[in-house]
């Protein structure tokens, strides 16, 4: 190992360090709401608001940090060589102090002095500007001044060259400047360049200039720019080791040497094992983080929660397929706390018995219904080959598909999450009727619903005016309560009429004055915001992943409706609701009380 995790990580610390830099550490994988998504998924993500304007606690300009990061998007695109749920971010950042010609000036240095890069091979693209924003000349002419050849110098489009946030104005935005590398000298044709599809360039890092303001007619010049630097950790290590396969790194060698010991395998062999292998140590090591953080979650049906138990679960049946047993993958978490991060995240180490308890506490669970669940599916396959059989003799054509009906009865008889029925029929050859499957799930709601009489969606008792305003406070009402009792607070029930709302959630404690009082001037205030209220369709796997609020996800369809009010709320959601927050009035709490062990219960009014 040419270079390992901890000394990459001493590298980019101590050298920003050595520039004026202030290492702020990580903070919590845990979105807190103020993001729009559920967990940190870039390393500058944290940063928003100083990037935004604000100044940093440290009453720093120049900072830097390794960065934690979860990204549970493309999951199923673990298991190749180069795909993670948590991976880090090494970020450094400018607030409003040096721009361009010294951050050139540093990546470079960095690059070409302490990772020992051949100038001549540095590649770099730069933005090519457009009708609003000029070609970023000045960025290139310093790259050529600090040696970077002028046919190493690539102009790109606003797709691949600028930053900026969609659909805002009054924000910073700006050119980038990546860097570019090559993993070997062997040209695949006379053009092979960094567009190649061949492989041979590697992107290794990027820095951003934020210099203009988006205004609702395009770009400004901003009074103070900013510069936010991320380099991949993961893929910074597998390039300065001249790998391609980042399970090789030293951030897993243990994980799969144990591994290759405990099944008597070896790793890169047999493609579906090592398939599952990585899937084990990724999921692993992602579960060992989540439970582990400062703001640590437990597997459950809700938020966090619910992406945290399904790459649990994953992990666990690829355990189970490949024969590693429960205590395996405790093994395997226990590698990732003791040996791999135990100085990077010492957090970890003190919860080490409470992140393998809860890892056990789910391995039991699920092992319990996958037992079951297993079974049934290969009834499933069984009865649909025994079927082609049989309609083979008359010419009947039979799709080798599992219906939706028995994907329902998988799900909502033994647990079966859609997606794990999906990856459990492609691992046979077959498909499933996803659209038949969201049929039967919605016919079941239907039935769920017609229950008492006047039980309406959302905890409504009817549609009318007042109590559409008392449903969209509520949405208020729960984001306020996350800021003051923590994101861990959550809706357990409502309940709404035209005279008042009715709300229960998780406390330990009787809510102090202070509370209540914070509680109501934080709704009142966006209400006096005059936010929109607006709604989106999308998959319920991508509102669970934007971090959209929502009570038992399961019982949701694929295709679910989001509601967001402003910046400060999002929830997936049935009921009606308000087009704009100034319709509803002045908010008061006029009762706060016990609903069961551990749960509170707010009324409120409008007035």
């Amino acid at each position: 190992m040419k270079i390992t995790g901890k000394e990459l990580r001493e590298k980019w610390l101590k050298f920003y360090e050595s520039k004026g830099h202030v290492n702020i550490g990580a903070v919590s994988l845990i979105g807190d709401g103020s993001t729009g998504v559920m967990f940190n998924v870039a390393g500058m993500q944290p940063l928003m608001p100083y990037l935004l304007g604000q100044p940093h606690p440290s009453g720093k300009k120049r900072l830097c940090n390794v960065q934690g990061c979860v990204r549970t998007v493309d999951i199923e695109a673990v298991g190749d060589a180069s795909h993670f749920t948590f991976f880090e971010m090494m970020g450094n950042w400018s607030l409003g102090d040096y721009f361009k010609k010294e951050k050139t000036a540093w990546t470079f240095e960095l690059l070409t002095k302490e990772f020992g890069l051949d100038k001549d091979k540095i590649c770099a693209t730069v933005f090519a500007g457009n009708e609003s924003v000029p070609r970023d000349e000045e960025t290139a002419n310093y790259l050529k001044e600090l040696g970077i050849k002028p046919e190493n110098i690539y102009y790109k489009g606003k797709s691949d060259n600028w930053w900026e946030l969609e659909g805002t104005v009054g924000t910073p935005c700006g050119p980038d400047n990546e860097w570019f590398y090559p993993i070997n000298d062997k040209k695949c044709s006379p053009n092979c360049d960094i567009d190649c599809k061949c492989g041979r360039f590697v992107e290794i890092g990027n820095d951003v200039y934020m210099q203009y303001e988006k205004t609702a007619d395009g770009y400004i010049p901003l009074k103070n720019k900013n510069v936010d630097t991320g380099f991949g950790f993961e893929r910074m290590l597998m390039f300065l080791n001249g790998i391609t396969d980042g399970y090789k790194t030293d951030l897993f060698v243990e994980v799969m040497n144990y591994l290759e010991s405990a099944l008597n395998v070896k790793y890169d062999e047999d493609a579906e094992i090592t398939r599952s292998m990585r899937i084990i140590a990724d999921h692993i090591r992602t579960t060992v983080m989540l439970i582990g953080d400062v703001n640590g979650i437990v597997p459950s049906n809700i938020g966090a929660g619910y992406i945290l138990r399904r790459i649990m679960r994953r992990a666990i049946r690829h355990a189970n397929k490949i024969g590693l047993s429960s205590e395996g993958l405790i093994e395997v978490a226990k590698i990732f706390i003791e040996k791999v991060y135990a100085e990077a995240y010492p957090l970890l180490v003190e919860k080490e018995s409470y992140i393998l308890s809860e890892i056990q506490k789910e391995m039991d669970k699920f092992n319990k219904a996958l037992e079951l669940g297993l079974k049934e599916f290969d009834k499933v396959i069984s009865g649909i080959k025994r079927h082609k059989e049989f309609a083979s003799k008359t010419n009947e054509v039979v799709k080798d598909e599992i219906s939706g009906k028995s994907a329902f009865r998988l799900y909502d008889t033994f647990g079966f999450p859609i997606e794990l029925t999906i990856e459990l029929a492609s691992e046979n050859g077959f498909t499933v009727d996803e659209e038949g499957f969201k049929r039967a799930f919605e016919e079941h709601q239907e039935k769920s619903k017609a229950i008492p009489q006047g039980a309406f969606k959302s905890g409504l008792s009817d549609h009318g005016e007042q109590t559409t305003k008392y449903h969209t406070a509520t949405h208020l009402l729960n984001a306020a309560l996350k800021i003051v009792l923590g994101n861990s607070c959550h809706q357990m029930g409502s309940n709404i009429t035209e005279e008042r709302l009715r709300f229960d959630f998780p406390c330990d404690h009787k809510m102090t004055q202070g509370e209540l009082k914070r509680v109501e001037d934080i709704v009142n205030s966006w209400i006096k915001a005059g936010y929109n209220v607006t709604s989106e369709e999308m998959a319920k796997s991508k509102a669970v992943e934007i971090g959209a609020e929502h009570q038992f996800i399961e019982r949701y369809p694929d295709i679910v409706s989001v509601y967001s009010i402003g910046d400060v709320s999002k929830e997936i959601c049935t009921g009606p609701h308000v087009k704009n927050t100034n319709e509803l009035g002045h908010f008061k709490i006029v009762k706060e009380e016990s609903s069961s062990a551990g749960v509170r219960r707010i009324k409120a009014i409008l007035e």
